[in-house]
């Protein structure tokens, strides 16, 4: 299925050349080795982090003033990410894991800190970073964490255990959310960028998952660690600010990645349909394989216009929290199900790894779990429409 990527926006050349280079790496480096990756299980493609970097994807988010693309508006990321996605949403989305680790200090930090630790991200060589704020007791409530952070002098020390931190076994910096009291919830929360050298800092053994094999998770213990007062974003308690903020923008991006997996089973279903035969046709011919791939269809799009909606009312500085709840819950739980229609059209087929639609169904259905549950953007939502 194809889409007006402009959806009636004017783009400049520039954001759509972005566009045409996504799609192109996605077709000709991403796709080609989605199913190596998903099968090595616990190997990051660290050549196509590379490649990506050589060619600027993986910055093109970024400022300019630090050294990246300039692409800061929401429409034109979420575009490029659908195009990366429709790729393998893995592989893509540990390829453009640095505006999730940039967005904390871009709300936060100083220039001094922005220069600090974003320039590097833009180099021909940027390393992997990660966003540490997951806990064994807390997920959904981000508010409850309980890592500590204790002033000593010039320095906090910091003592927790996060959980299912992407990327950590990779990462050369963290942003680690504590809190200097956990009975203050969330105007405890503080946010640090800590050194992956920093002494007391572990990473565990990469996580073994069900899907999105193609970034990596493990845990992160922190054991007495000794943090400059200067790696502090903003003030004491400002933290969860700069993590909501950071939500708003990468659940709406979500979304954008939810829809791109969805086209890419979409399109695989319908050529399936076309060359599969039964009782003497295609089975594209037959209406239940037909309206099945309708509704496939329907689920798609209405996925990309809630994302495009919420990405506009971001780019304009409108109120966005339950327009980017809205479309992370619709695109997540539409890729889930288009993802399961995808197979049963693939039939006995789609059960084996011949086709990579099991992968897909697979892969599709953290979008429903990350960055808050379905539950949680509900509940988002729920609130927002009680307050009308």
């Amino acid at each position: 299925m194809s889409y007006d990527l402009t959806d009636g926006i004017e783009l400049s050349d520039e954001q759509r050349e972005f566009v045409a280079l996504a799609r192109d790496f996605a077709r000709n480096e991403i796709r080609p080795r989605s199913r190596a990756i998903d099968e090595a299980d616990t190997e990051a493609p660290m050549d196509l982090w590379a490649k990506a970097a050589e060619i600027g994807l993986a910055a093109y988010m970024l400022p300019t003033e630090y050294g990246g693309g300039g692409v800061t508006d929401l429409v034109t990321q979420c575009l490029v990410q659908e195009e990366l996605c429709h790729g393998d949403i893995g592989i893509a989305n540990f390829l453009t894991s640095s505006s999730f680790f940039a967005d904390p200090i871009l709300s936060l930090g100083t220039d001094e800190q922005k220069k600090k630790w974003i320039t590097p991200l833009t180099g021909s060589t940027p390393p992997v970073t990660s966003v540490a704020v997951t806990e064994p007791d807390v997920g959904s409530d981000a508010a409850g964490l309980q890592t500590r952070a204790v002033r000593d002098g010039d320095h906090y020390v910091l003592n927790g255990l996060k959980t299912w931190i992407s990327n950590a076994p990779l990462s050369q910096y963290f942003v680690v959310f504590a809190t200097f009291d956990p009975g203050l919830r969330s105007r405890g929360v503080t946010a640090f960028v800590v050194e992956r050298d920093r002494e007391g800092v572990t990473v565990g053994a990469p996580m073994k998952k069900y899907g999105q094999r193609g970034t990596l998770n493990a845990e992160v213990f922190l054991e007495n660690v000794r943090v400059p007062v200067e790696n502090r974003l903003g003030e004491e308690g400002k933290g969860f600010y700069g993590l909501m903020h950071t939500f708003d923008a990468s659940r709406i991006l979500i979304g954008a990645a939810a829809t791109g997996l969805s086209r890419a089973i979409l399109e695989d279903a319908v050529q399936y349909a076309r060359e599969r035969t039964q009782f003497g046709k295609p089975i594209i011919e037959h209406q239940a394989v037909a309206f099945r791939l309708a509704d496939m269809a329907a689920k798609t799009d209405i996925s990309h216009v809630v994302t495009m909606r919420a990405a506009r009312l971001h780019d304009a500085g409108k109120p966005a929290t339950a327009a980017s709840a809205i479309a992370k819950l619709t695109a997540s739980e539409n890729t889930t199900w288009v993802a399961n229609a995808g197979l049963m059209t693939h039939g006995g087929w789609g059960y084996s790894r011949e086709f990579l639609v099991e992968k897909w169904l697979r892969d599709a259905k953290l979008e429903e779990i990350e960055e808050g549950t379905s539950d949680i953007q509900r509940l988002i939502i729920s609130r927002a429409v009680a307050a009308r």
